[in-house]
């Protein structure tokens, strides 16, 4: 009982410690929130295609990290793709460890060829009029080897690809609140997001047209382009809340790609990216979720924009962006997170880490607002003498 009501009051202690920095608090230190995925696997002994294929080592080894380097909160797991969701439904666009990919290589996104894209270039318009259903008529059976497209003769495996694709998820995300709860109960550990948002610009770029043919579109039908972001809002919005924490104290996250430069031309963003994502944030926000902003690649040149929304709405997440020039833009709007380079954490030494750790501390984290990251999500090259580096750094220079 003395234990459990130790964890618990760790637990509190660092939920408060986190959620004060993401609303520009000054806590009693840095909190320490790393997005670790396959480095996970590398530290609990594991290949990236046993976490992968088995998620019950995924969650152990997340345990062990936490537990062992004592996080202040971290995502309960960040190896995204578990190969019983995507075998389910004999999903064709990842490559999977061990199966498609060495088993020590983490899984991956497979581009649709340019030519013959999930989405073709004349379905705009039955995107934008019925988004579900054009996206269980057409985009599923495009998808999925198995599922059979409306008019054509039934299978076996159609029927079962629904089943067991439902089975799977069900299984999937009921074990994840159980991880949540492991994560408190046995390690005092705050689970950093809670729901998942995408911009439906991201939506069209990653899961329907591809990059190409979407950067054809940006030209041959714009206003097609548009109409099919504004469609797809409400329903990304939809998806955000289902998801989020009921509490209002962690962010729901949200994963951001095509939009960055060189993707997208700031001018282009402004146009086609933002408009619908704004919105979305704005909502959320009027209703009380903060949005954990995590800004994959170059954004600064679009910190004007992302300067718009309103105070504390989202945690903004620095990747390959100058985290100084982040700081002045928008740091007395937003908390910052991350900004410590993932080849410096790959291929430098702790000294080299602990030194660009105090850079960061020193440059945007005096006043409160922050919370120590890497700058991208840290997979399996990710030296674990470095991880150690920046967390005992932070723990001990981070103290308020």
């Amino acid at each position: 009982m003395a234990v459990l009501d130790s964890m618990e009051q760790r637990y509190e202690e660092r939920l408060r410690r986190y959620v004060t920095a993401m609303r520009k608090g000054k806590p009693d230190r840095i909190p320490i929130r790393p997005f670790v995925a396959e480095f996970t696997a590398v530290y609990a002994g594991y290949t990236i295609q046993e976490v992968t294929h088995d998620y019950e080592k995924a969650f152990d080894a997340v345990i062990r990290c936490a537990a062992d380097f004592d996080w202040d909160a971290v995502v309960p797991n960040m190896v995204y793709v578990w190969t019983g969701l995507v075998q389910a439904i004999n999903l064709r666009y990842y490559a999977i460890p061990g199966v498609d990919l060495p088993a020590d290589v983490p899984f991956q996104y497979l581009e649709p060829p340019e030519e013959n894209a999930w989405m073709r270039p004349d379905e705009y318009d039955a995107l934008i009029e019925d988004p579900t259903g054009y996206l269980y008529n057409v985009w599923l059976p495009r998808v999925s080897r198995d599922v059979v497209p409306p008019g054509q003769p039934n299978t076996f495996r159609n029927n079962m690809s629904f089943v067991l694709g439902a089975m799977a998820m069900l299984d999937y995300f009921n074990a994840l609140g159980r991880q949540v709860e492991r994560l408190r109960r046995e390690t005092g550990t705050v689970s950093a997001i809670s729901g998942i948002l995408k911009a439906p610009f991201d939506i069209l770029a990653d899961k329907l047209r591809g990059y190409k043919g979407l950067c054809l579109d940006l030209y041959r039908q714009p206003d097609k382009v548009l109409k099919a972001c504004e469609a797809l809002a409400p329903h990304l919005l939809h998806v955000a809340k289902s998801g989020a924490d009921p509490q209002k104290n962690v962010p729901i996250g949200l994963w951001m790609h095509r939009g960055c430069v060189p993707f997208l031309s700031p001018q282009q963003f402004e146009r086609f990216y933002w408009p619908t994502l704004k919105w979305i944030i704005e909502s959320l926000w009027a209703e009380g979720y903060q949005v954990l902003f995590y800004a994959e690649g170059e954004w600064n040149p679009n910190l004007k924009y992302i300067a718009q929304l309103p105070d504390l709405s989202i945690v903004y997440h620095v990747d390959r962006g100058d985290i100084f020039e982040v700081y002045k833009t928008v740091g007395h709007k937003f908390c910052i997170s991350g900004g410590i380079p993932n080849d410096l954490l790959a291929f430098g030494t702790p000294q080299d880490v602990r030194e660009y750790c105090k850079k960061v501390i020193d440059g945007v984290a005096r006043d409160g607002g922050y919370i120590m990251d890497a700058s991208a999500i840290m997979q399996n090259d990710t030296k674990i003498e470095n991880v150690k580096a920046m967390t005992e750094f932070t723990r001990e220079y981070g103290v308020y």
